[in-house]
């Protein structure tokens, strides 16, 4: 068990399958705390590489969080501006003071904000929203000429396993039970493979000085976490849809909580470029 972001990671203390309608938020909170862990200095690399400083006006799309415009919004100091936006700002804890401003807003639907961005980031959020190319095209049109975007996409395909090493039945059982996620995923129409796109749909979105690289956690506390939220979030669809039973899902999420288990998650893909 660790401690992420103010919360308690331990897949053994995850909310009651029977009790979503109770533990939702709190599966929320879990996951949120377990993507801050695992990309949070990945991320906060990538800004402070792009020339993130005092005065910088800053985009946080998606922002499901408070970690990283809080980190924002010191960088930027009280002469910047952090504006975060979500479809969902329940994540909110207490009212946003300047420099930082919480927003409802959908990326693929509303329009962008009108004022001109030094930064805009997303981080997770593409690959789930209605229509991806609006969506980075009004991240663009909020930009500076200059201005910088930076977007981070998982890619489930390019390493599909949960346990790179897999050298008994517990490894196979979490393999097994990925490969039925990715599954349930792809049978809803699931990009697996989106963030090995980035680079290419940013260069054809108009912006310069493309580039990307890729982060692969394992064997972290928060990986484990990630993976229990998930299988919890999931666990009802995986079974109705025949694709595994509740005891194997049991049995995994006991092997996880485990300090043997080395559980890997997908790549996150980092891409980023200038406009022009």
């Amino acid at each position: 068990m660790t401690r992420i972001d103010g919360h308690l990671l331990d897949p053994r203390q995850l909310p009651d399958p029977r009790q979503l309608s109770d533990a939702r938020q709190a599966e929320s909170k879990q996951h949120f705390a377990a993507h801050a862990a695992l990309f949070d200095p990945t991320t906060f690399g990538h800004i402070e590489r792009l020339g993130i400083g005092p005065g910088w006006r800053c985009w946080e799309v998606g922002a499901g969080g408070t970690t990283v415009i809080s980190w924002l919004a010191k960088r930027v100091g009280p002469t910047g501006r952090v504006l975060a936006t979500d479809i969902d700002t329940s994540w909110q804890t207490r009212a946003a003071r300047s420099p930082l401003e919480v927003r409802v807003h959908d990326v693929a639907a509303d329009p962008p904000p009108i004022e001109a961005y030094d930064l805009v980031h997303a981080r997770l959020v593409l690959a789930d929203v209605a229509d991806p190319e609006r969506a980075v095209k009004s991240m663009i049109r909020a930009l500076r000429p200059g201005g910088r975007l930076l977007i981070e996409e998982a890619d489930v395909a390019l390493q599909p396993l949960a346990c790179p090493d897999e050298y008994g039945p517990a490894q196979e059982l979490a393999n097994r039970l990925r490969h039925a996620v990715r599954t349930l995923l792809a049978g809803r129409g699931a990009d697996l493979a989106y963030g090995r796109r980035m680079p290419r749909l940013l260069r054809e979105a108009g912006l310069r000085h493309v580039e990307s690289d890729a982060y692969f956690p394992l064997a972290s506390p928060a990986c484990a976490a990630l993976e229990a939220t998930t299988l919890q979030q999931l666990r009802q669809d995986l079974i109705s849809e025949g694709l595994t039973t509740a005891d194997e899902i049991d049995h995994h999420l006991s092997n996880i909580a485990t300090p043997t288990m080395d559980v890997a998650t997908a790549p996150l893909i980092s891409t980023w470029g200038r406009k022009p």
